[in-house]
């Protein structure tokens, strides 16, 4: 059995940064590549930001330097920091991670943490 929890949403005025965190836990032999998506309401899942696990990171367009991902690989956790924040960044955050189980190598997700960008 293999969980990622995310914790580090909230709520945050215009300007100002968060810190999301994805941990996961379980029967992980291998963990690969760890990425952020994030989907706002009426809107589909978008990447934000990747990183394999030989830390080359990829960031999606609107992210603009704003946002950066990092990991712990002795912790199994993934990081996003998240600067200048705008309402446009107001969505669902979810992590994803490629690993290999006792069994099988495939993607897992989070359950998603809310950010919210507002006055």
């Amino acid at each position: 059995q293999v969980q990622l929890v995310e914790s580090g949403g909230g709520l945050v005025q215009p300007g100002g940064s968060l810190r999301l965190s994805c941990a996961a836990s379980g029967s992980i032999v291998s963990l690969y590549a760890m990425s952020w998506y994030r989907q706002a309401p009426g809107k589909q899942r978008d990447l934000v930001a990747a990183i394999t696990g030989g830390g080359s990171t990829n960031y999606a367009g609107f992210v603009k330097g704003r946002f950066t991902i990092s990991r712990d690989n002795a912790k199994n956790t993934v990081y996003l920091q998240m600067n200048s924040l705008t309402p446009d960044d107001t969505a669902v955050y979810y992590c994803k991670a490629d690993l290999l189980n006792t069994w099988v190598r495939r993607d897992y997700w989070g359950q998603g943490t809310q950010v919210t960008v507002s006055s």
